[in-house]
């Protein structure tokens, strides 16, 4: 049973981490790749500090729409 469980919870970790990594290969324009290989790196350098990192920006890319501020709409009188 709690085999299973570790399993779902690698599962959940992989689908949702994996994109931030994506994300930021798309903003700068290389691979993703590159990416993970950094934060590998770095929080081998530092002692795990960048995970912590990636998890909040994880966290952040996964409920980013409501860190947006919404708009309002104009109306007719505004015009």
């Amino acid at each position: 049973m709690t085999t299973k469980m570790i399993q779902r919870i690698l599962d959940i970790f992989e689908i949702n981490a994996f994109g931030v990594c994506a994300w930021w290969g798309n903003k700068l324009g290389i691979k993703a790749h590159r990416v993970r290989l950094s934060f590998i790196y770095l929080s081998f350098i530092t002692l795990g500090s960048p995970i912590i990192i990636y998890l909040i920006m994880a966290f952040i890319l996964e409920n980013k729409h409501y860190f947006k501020p919404s708009r309002k709409r104009r109306t007719i009188w505004e015009l």
